[in-house]
């Protein structure tokens, strides 16, 4: 069970109460529309970030190697796709765990990210071989 689930109804109940026990009815009017301002600013900024990402394709980012840089264990897949822009590519089963997301860059290179619960706890950078890099990393002939 995620702790925030719990957690922040129930910090909201105490600020509610604490507000009507300190300040009577404005106390409550205050706390109340500051929750509310709270819940807007998140849902603004989720819409903002889902409009970013709906002018984009489907899986597709800059670059994956600097997401794989920028990705942390922990973070929601909203702050996923505001540092992407683009929503990812699915590739697990709808409504199963964990969910597996696919970002892709124009050089074919790509980052798959393993989300548990909507966080993400890990993610792997595949950069596609060029001629040019298995030439290089074969062994050479011997000389007869």
């Amino acid at each position: 069970m995620q702790f925030q689930k719990i957690f922040v109804p129930l910090a909201s109940v105490v600020l509610v109460v604490a507000a009507y026990r300190a300040y009577g009815w404005g106390g409550v009017a205050i706390a109340a529309g500051a929750l509310v301002m709270w819940l807007l600013l998140h849902f603004t900024r989720m819409m903002q970030v889902l409009k970013r990402a709906a002018d984009r394709p489907i899986g597709f980012v800059d670059s994956a190697v600097m997401l794989n840089a920028k990705l942390r264990p922990g973070v929601n897949l909203l702050h996923v796709v505001a540092m992407t822009r683009a929503l990812g590519e699915q590739i697990s089963p709808r409504d199963s765990q964990p969910e597996l997301f696919r970002w892709t860059d124009a050089s074919e290179s790509f980052v798959t990210c393993e989300f548990r619960n909507g966080k993400l706890v890990a993610w792997e950078l595949v950069r596609p071989t060029s001629p040019a890099d298995e030439a290089a990393t074969a062994p050479a002939p011997l000389a007869p």
